[in-house]
């Protein structure tokens, strides 16, 4: 057997060392180097593989599993891929094992598929099964922490999808270190995925998240997976949203919106119904924008609150855009439309608890902030999106149409957009109105 050699392995980036440091030398982060023990190579190229030509492989990009929830389906890419990795993170407690586990019942009949727990006991499965009322024969459960174990398993029960609760618990003989260190974690996820591919199994992970919001401590293990699944969720809300940060077989920013019940995730399939408030009347402060999301449109609604500063230094606090582009959208209107918030207090807020990333929340903002400043509502049903530059004018933004149509369905009559972003086709019910400046869009909304 071959020696195991002492390492110090950084907890951030995986970096190894010779010896201890207080600072990692790879990603300069403090207090992260642990000793671990590193088994030296054997050299053994048993299970080496042969090249194959390229016009013998068969083109079988359509085939994909369902896995019984329409919305996970559109954050993996139009279902499960075989032979990849997907990791899923959350944190403690969001529901990542009762949402796996209610996958693993909904699979196809015909598909085998073997569930592995590090965590629970065959007992605790159970009776989670029998309080979501789930059931299928063709799923078998295993209680073990041996990574090797696992995987004879899994090919002795000739499984087509393989489900992992959780990979810190899992450990390889191979290492003498403990489950869940940095070395075991590269290890056994490497092993995973050399398995998936070999075999086309389609394998789901589970990963805790750390504080710091890291996947397992170390962010070696997001790049070796095939896809990395996020849960998001507001402790004052009933929904819960898995979005997708990566994914080599669908879009990277694709999302999925479930609602807990007492029989376990609901998926919920307008998304944008439940981002509304649904209250008809029209209030200062409030307007509805539409987001990208992925490959869909997502209705939701902006708020802004205007008041007087309490100190001689004005707050400018935005919670689901960036705070930052906030201080500068304040700072744009101020220079060219005319208003001035030196001395007042401008919180903006993206209802629901989500976080948009692109910059189509500007012009929206802009008119939720003039609509609480001045305390005058918007048109009713109105619908705005946009960027807005730095010289006041309101640029484009991708899938102008699809937004607004997407408007039009949600029964909105106005829409105030970029110009460029007017189609060509006007879409029935709506009336849009094409805006280049900011002063424009102004006047559309308050005119």
């Amino acid at each position: 057997m071959a020696r195991s050699k002492i390492a110090y392995v950084c907890a951030d980036c995986g970096a190894h060392s010779v010896k201890w440091q207080g600072q990692c030398p790879d990603c300069a982060a403090w207090n992260t180097l642990s000793q671990t023990a590193v088994q030296a190579a054997t050299g053994s190229r048993s299970d080496a593989r042969t090249p194959a030509r390229l016009g013998t492989l068969q083109d079988e990009s359509g085939e994909r599993y369902p896995t019984g929830f329409g919305e996970f389906d559109r954050v993996l890419g139009s279902g499960l891929v075989p032979g990849s990795v997907v990791l899923l993170g959350g944190d403690p407690g969001v529901g990542k094992s009762t949402l796996l586990q209610q996958v693993a019942a909904r699979l196809p009949a015909e598909l085998k598929a073997c569930y592995a727990t590090g965590e629970e006991s065959l007992r605790q499965i159970a009776q989670r099964a029998h309080r979501l009322g789930l059931d299928n024969p063709a799923l078998s459960l295993l209680a073990d922490t041996s990574l090797e174990n696992v995987l004879q398993q899994a090919v002795e029960l000739s499984s087509r999808v393989l489900f992992i609760d959780s990979i810190q618990t899992l450990s390889s003989a191979d290492l003498p270190s403990a489950p869940g260190s940095v070395a075991q974690l590269r290890q056994c996820v490497g092993r995973i995925v050399q398995f998936a591919k070999q075999n086309e199994v389609a394998v789901f992970l589970v990963g805790h998240v750390t504080k710091e919001g890291a996947i397992a401590g170390p962010r070696v293990v997001e790049h070796m997976v095939d896809t990395v699944l996020y849960f998001e969720n507001d402790p004052a809300s009933r929904y819960t949203i898995v979005r997708a940060v990566k994914n080599r077989f669908g879009a990277s920013s694709e999302m999925g919106v479930f609602a807990m019940t007492s029989t376990g995730f609901r998926e919920v399939r307008n998304p944008s119904a439940i981002f509304l408030s649904g209250d008809s009347d029209n209030r200062a402060g409030s307007i509805v924008s539409v987001a990208w999301e992925g490959s869909r449109p997502l209705l939701l609604e902006i708020q802004a609150l205007v008041a007087d500063a309490s100190t001689n230094y004005a707050r400018r606090l935005a919670q689901g855009i960036d705070q930052n582009r906030l201080a500068l959208l304040v700072a744009v209107l101020q220079k060219h439309g005319g208003i001035s918030l030196a001395g007042e207090d401008v919180f903006v807020n993206v209802v629901g608890g989500l976080r948009i990333a692109d910059t189509s929340s500007d012009l929206p903002s802009i008119l939720a902030i003039v609509s609480s400043f001045g305390d005058r509502p918007c048109k009713q049903k109105l619908m705005s999106f946009g960027e807005l530059g730095l010289a006041g004018e309101v640029r484009p933004v991708k899938f102008g149409s699809e937004r607004i149509a997407e408007a039009a369905k949600q029964g909105f009559k106005t829409a105030i957009v970029p110009e460029s972003n007017v189609p060509r086709e006007l879409a029935a019910g709506i009336q849009i109105i094409g805006v280049r400046k900011l002063q424009d869009a102004l006047s559309q909304a308050f005119g």
